[in-house]
């Protein structure tokens, strides 16, 4: 079996292994390359020029290259490379033939022990074969390197931040449900404001910063430092992290210039598990504060990306002599992070958990999700994974009121990467996973509503304000996609005029379920969490047990924690107003697009060459 579409072809093979496979480090590299004759090219132009996009967003060329310290996934690497070194060709009639060899790559990246995004569930099975994208004679024109240039904040071009990107006073924000996006250079101003960057969560606006942790998957050590401000620059860092190895010795390296960055190992004991989860906690002479967010701390990830976070209140400190249990939330937000800190069995940790319960965490309004590595029995399955959602869905919504019925409220998954599903969709996403996100409060009927998938087409790729390299970190590789063709007709496109955000290719992570006409939330999750059993965990042992391979964490959205009974949206987040109002931000638009005939999901590893992107590469394996 084949799939056609503007881009190529690809073989799907009759395989029915469950486990992802991953290339080798060195197989299917992509570089993103540039013919010289295109119409989105002006020919002998040392620059690219980005097409126009709709008017939503201004143009502008990709994300900064990721620091030579940064360590990340296999894709990461590839659009890294291809931004660093793209290659011109004198002509795009042949694009798949010989090339120029690459220079030795001495970056210091590293392949992690598994993949970032993608559900790193398995290597094990036989490569899957490429698809054979040679051109007829097999001959290309000797390519042509570009002159070099210095290095820029976002790429090729020489174009930084407005003067008003970062906050220099306190920011006009909805603090209704704290939720917010990141801002992304590009755009009209007024879909940055009420958005944060890292410098805006990490500025003396928010608070005295003493200390804080790092809990992350990916790591520039030298970039974030220079993301705090200078008075709170050598204040001690904890990294938190999943690095073995090799990949754990340069993660070591990167922090030696910085005598208050230590670091703390979180334990992966089952195999290909990631530590995968994105907070921040951050300690202040004037208290504490949490953000749970989906950024990676690369600079690649604050740019041009969609992300999101949840930012808490400054949560003050506990009078002297108050109760262990003082200071809890409505919704045991205080009680699930300290047991999700104690999962990491770190000593490292420890003087955080006391520092946490000397606070008071009771205006929380958010309840904690978080996976953690284990297999885990009887009432322990329901503390973490799919299941702990699906407990808290079941305990703390609705039935859909007023007699209509649940069954047309669709669920939307959003997320940038894909494991393994299995054959068909009874193997964990409708057997499994389905019957978790179709919860909703104790009624004991079982609807079977519609369920959106949202993931990038290469379209949405091909036109985004990175171009291909965006595709760096939405890793769905063809060998598993070959295997879950079933998948794709679940697919919806990445849209988001709403916010300004329709070339900003999203790294954020969302689920929710959300009425027929597109004005109403059930629910709403933001999560480091992708759609993969490794994230989510899987049942075994006939529904006896449930294995969890990852960290991750999330916050779910619940309207009764705000004396609600559903969540209205807000149509137009943006700008943003301080005055209270009850609509939520969903990041993109509602309802989603489905795919068309002819729209085919971003696959990272096969080569698109037929069409350039907006600054005029295309995408080939070596």
């Amino acid at each position: 079996m084949s799939q056609a579409s503007l881009h190529g072809k690809w073989t799907v093979s009759s395989s029915d292994d469950d486990d992802e496979v991953l290339p080798p480090s060195g197989t299917a590299t992509p570089k993103s390359r540039r013919p010289a004759k295109s119409s989105h090219v002006s020919s002998g132009s040392p620059s690219p020029v980005p097409e126009p996009a709709p008017p939503e967003v201004k143009a502008e060329p990709d994300s900064a290259p990721v620091s030579s310290f940064a360590v990340g996934s296999e894709a990461r690497q590839s659009a890294v490379r291809n931004q660093r070194n793209p290659v011109k060709f004198e002509t795009s009639s042949s694009l798949s033939g010989k090339r120029k060899k690459e220079p030795s790559d001495g970056s210091g990246w590293a392949l992690s022990d598994s993949d970032d995004e993608d559900d790193a569930e398995g290597k094990r099975s036989s490569q899957s074969k490429l698809p054979n994208w040679a051109s007829p004679n097999g001959e290309a024109k000797k390519p042509k390197v570009e002159s070099e240039r210095p290095p820029s904040p976002h790429g090729r071009l020489y174009i930084d931040e407005p003067d008003d990107f970062f906050e220099t006073s306190f920011p006009c924000l909805n603090d209704t449900y704290r939720f917010y996006l990141n801002k992304v250079t590009g755009l009209d101003r007024k879909f940055n404001s009420g958005a944060l960057h890292i410098r805006d969560i990490l500025s003396p606006l928010f608070g005295t910063l003493k200390e804080s942790v790092q809990f992350n998957y990916c790591f520039d050590i030298p970039w974030m430092v220079k993301q705090f401000p200078s008075e709170f620059r050598h204040c001690p860092v904890l990294i938190v992290h999943g690095d073995k190895r090799e990949a754990k010795a340069r993660l070591l390296q990167q922090g030696q210039p910085f005598p208050h960055v230590r670091f703390c190992q979180a334990k992966l004991d089952i195999a290909f598990g990631t530590h995968h989860t994105k907070m921040m906690l951050l300690w202040y002479e004037e208290g504490f504060r949490v953000i749970i967010l989906t950024s990676n701390l690369i600079r690649a990830d604050w740019y041009q990306k969609t992300q999101g976070m949840w930012m808490s209140p400054l949560f003050p400190r506990l009078p002297d002599g108050s109760s262990e249990n003082s200071g809890e939330s409505p919704t045991f937000f205080k009680r699930d992070l300290l047991e999700y800190l104690a999962s990491y069995r770190a000593p490292e940790l420890d003087e955080w958990i006391q520092r946490i319960k000397e606070h008071d965490l009771s205006e929380t309004r958010v309840y904690l999700v978080a996976s953690t590595p284990g297999r885990y029995v009887g009432a322990d399955m329901e503390r973490w994974g799919h299941l702990r959602l699906r407990k808290l869905l079941y305990d703390h919504t609705n039935p859909i009121p007023d007699g209509e019925p649940a069954g047309r409220w669709p669920v939307i998954g959003q997320f940038s990467s894909i494991g393994s599903m299995g054959m068909d969709k009874t193997k964990w996403l409708a057997g499994e996973f389905q019957r978790t996100l179709t919860t909703l409060g104790k009624s004991s009927l079982r609807s079977d509503p519609p369920v959106h998938l949202l993931y990038p087409s290469v379209e949405d790729v091909r036109t985004s304000l990175e171009g291909y390299p965006a595709g760096g970190s939405l890793p769905y590789s063809i060998q598993t996609a070959q295997k879950q063709i079933w998948l794709h007709s679940y697919f919806h496109r990445w849209k988001a005029r709403r916010t300004g955000r329709t070339h900003a290719m999203p790294h954020i992570k969302t689920y929710m379920r959300v009425s027929p006409d597109s004005t109403q939330l059930a629910w709403f999750l933001v999560t480091s969490a992708n759609l993969s059993k490794a994230a989510w965990g899987a049942l075994e042992k006939n529904n006896t047990q449930i294995m969890v391979r990852s960290y991750e964490l999330g916050v779910l959205y619940v309207p009764s924690a705000f004396s609600l009974k559903t969540f209205p949206i807000d149509t137009n987040p943006f700008p943003a107003s301080s005055s209270s109002t009850f609509g939520f931000p969903v990041p993109f638009d509602l309802p989603p697009t489905s795919y068309s005939p002819t729209d085919q999901p971003w696959i990272w590893n096969i080569p698109y060459s037929q069409e350039p992107d907006t600054h005029g590469n295309v995408w080939v394996p070596s």
